[in-house]
């Protein structure tokens, strides 16, 4: 047990890596503070955070929480408490950009599992970063196992493999998908994952956002990253070195394993709860070229995803706002490229955006995309 123990904000603490960010503070009891929880509408889930880590502040969209003796903020004081010394954004979507901005601003370790901020402002985020001394630690599996692959190399990195497991219909070229429901999308066939990601994964937007992250992240050029299906999703990444190693990082896909990674970066702890992998036991392991023609998605938010400026928090937006149509049953599954390209087509972009256009551009994409699918249903 530590004497000081590391006070931890976590947002989005009721969604998937929220809970599981909370799952780790469970085994251990005494390394951890829990000083502040945000939330969306899970305001019975939250309540129930509440009673058991009695966090001094906490935040819910839905404000029906009895406080329990915290106080109520916002998400970016929160994440920017002078007190707090690891800050957790899980937050899904696009909200969670200005507190994790704010967690930067106040010069906090930022273990970072949502993909949004980064996509729409790298660039901002890492200037904050510098300036102020924080730091972004990634907790999604792809970005963690690169950064763990490279923690200690001096050797210069030549190029990324993203591994991606295929969705749930990987199997499936794209013409047969039009008449999928969200429920058989949601089924992911190795991850346990909240919707918006999910779905994102399906169509390997998810993937595509990981590029756009490691671009920043790793400061490596779009063209020295590349995806591969990976269907056992054991290998998480590699890294190929300048002298033509390779580098993989292994483990279960379990996200409290490098969700635990970030939480006690740079040491390494035992957690009986996480699973072990077994090289005899877990069976072959394989790697497939990407099938561009069954995922229009990535493409398309590759080629925005790369053009800089706010392009990137425009298709961040406007994938926001297509997933939630798509969940909701008003647009067909299919549908999410045209969807998502409708509006990046439509967009005016800002050349050199500061965070109030990042902010502004996903808004109007977000609204945009809604009204286009309105729209499509009048006719």
């Amino acid at each position: 047990m530590k004497d000081n123990p590391t006070r931890l904000v976590i947002l989005g603490s009721t969604g998937s890596v929220g809970r599981q960010t909370l799952d780790v503070v469970r085994n251990f009891r005494g390394e951890f503070e829990v000083l502040g929880l945000c939330a969306g509408n899970n305001t019975q889930l939250l309540q129930t955070q509440i009673d058991e880590f009695r966090p001094r502040f906490y935040h819910a969209v839905n404000n029906g929480t009895v406080c329990n003796g915290a106080q109520l903020a916002e998400p970016s004081e929160i994440a920017s408490l002078p007190e707090a010394d690891l800050v957790v954004g899980a937050t899904a979507g696009c909200a969670g950009m200005m507190p994790a901005l704010a967690a930067l601003q106040a010069g906090k370790p930022l273990a970072l599992a949502n993909k949004e901020p980064i996509v729409m402002a790298g660039e901002l985020l890492f200037q904050a970063a510098r300036k102020h001394g924080g730091e972004i630690r990634p907790v999604d599996s792809e970005p963690s196992a690169i950064w763990q692959c490279i923690r200690g190399e001096p050797s210069a990195v030549r190029k990324l493999f993203i591994t991606a497991s295929g969705g749930a219909f990987r199997d499936r070229s794209w013409d047969s998908l039009a008449a999928v429901t969200p429920e058989e999308a949601l089924k992911h066939p190795t991850w346990q994952m909240g919707p918006k990601i999910t779905i994102d994964s399906a169509t390997l937007m998810n993937k595509a956002f990981e590029v756009i992250e490691a671009r920043w992240l790793f400061d490596i050029p779009f063209e020295n990253i590349e995806a591969v299906i990976h269907r056992q999703s054991i290998v998480h990444s590699m890294v190929e070195f300048e002298d033509g190693s390779v580098k993989a990082q292994l483990g279960a896909p379990d996200m409290r394993l490098p969700i635990q990674y970030a939480m006690f970066y740079p040491k390494r702890k035992a957690n009986p709860d996480l699973p072990r992998y077994d090289p005899v036991r877990g069976g072959p392991l394989t790697f497939e070229a990407m099938d561009p023609t069954r995922y229009p998605c990535y493409e398309l938010a590759i080629e925005y995803g790369s053009r800089g400026g706010d392009w990137p928090a425009a298709l961040a937006g406007a994938d926001e706002a297509a997933v939630s149509l798509f969940l909701e049953g008003k647009i067909g599954f299919t549908d999410l490229p045209n969807v998502v390209a409708g509006t990046l087509n439509a967009h005016r972009p800002v050349p050199q955006p500061d965070v109030e256009d990042v902010i502004e551009t996903a808004a109007w994409a977000q609204a945009h995309t809604l009204g286009l699918a309105k729209s499509s249903r009048r006719r």
